[in-house]
């Protein structure tokens, strides 16, 4: 998983390194360090964008629940005398002071909980953004798995995305249209264990991202076709929402 972070052109658990450096140039601008100077970033993996925030000017906070990725990440920024605090803890757990101006959740993190830690994580995000302070997030829209049938597969690779050893991985599409969710399930076999993987997927619509987020409390929900500024269009996979707090 963490090699799948660091791989600059791969986009399996981070988006590439070309479009996070587009990403935190797009944040920047609109919400600067100068005025918006305490950054949270939620799911920060090893450091991504968490050490880019900071080249920026900003004050930031990284938070992940993967020890080993906190750990590259501390690593990292201490060779480069960058000076960004990491916190090794489920954010849907953490509990923070009204300190910050800007969390970011990205790589569609969001629409990977259920609903109760969906309102969980807002709950807590608004308890710590101070007033006028944003939440930056993005999420995968329907049109990503539009006509994606569901299915089975299997691969067996010598070392891959799951394990840096031989293994077979049973793969599992299933959809659930009703309420807009999907899930890919990975089951992966070696000689010493067998593992499932499922990854849950609930996709959003503008109006009803906008609907979680008001509920919330957030006001002012512009919203984007990524979370590098582009336009916003109905087919789009994904969509961002920049929402602030009064």
């Amino acid at each position: 998983m963490l090699a799948a972070h660091l791989d600059p052109e791969w986009d399996a658990a981070s988006r590439n390194h070309l479009f996070i450096d587009k990403s935190v140039e797009w944040i920047s601008r609109i919400l600067p360090p100068k005025d918006y100077p305490r950054l949270l970033d939620l799911g920060c993996g090893p450091g991504l964008y968490a050490e880019r925030f900071c080249r920026k000017g900003y004050q930031v906070t990284g938070v992940d629940l993967s020890a080993r990725s906190i750990d590259y990440a501390r690593k990292s920024a201490a060779r480069q005398g960058l000076e960004i605090t990491y916190v090794n803890q489920n954010y849907l757990n953490l509990s923070l002071p009204d300190t910050f101006d800007v969390v970011v959740l990205i790589y569609c993190d969001y629409g990977a909980l259920s609903d109760r830690d969906r309102e969980s994580v807002l709950a807590h995000v608004y308890k710590a953004l101070r007033p006028g302070g944003h939440l930056i997030l993005d999420v995968f829209t329907p049109a990503k798995y539009a006509g994606k049938p569901e299915h089975n597969t299997w691969n067996f690779t010598q070392a891959g995305f799951w394990r840096a050893k031989p293994h077979l991985c049973l793969e599992s599409f299933y959809r659930y249209d009703d309420s807009n969710t999907f899930l890919n399930r990975y089951v992966v076999i070696t000689e010493t264990e067998i593992e499932c993987y499922n990854i849950w997927d609930h996709t959003f619509e503008e109006q009803d991202l906008r609907g979680e987020l008001a509920t919330a409390g957030f006001s002012d929900v512009d919203i984007y076709g990524d979370v590098a500024g582009a336009p916003y269009e109905p087919s789009n996979t994904v969509l961002c929402a920049v929402a602030r707090k009064e």
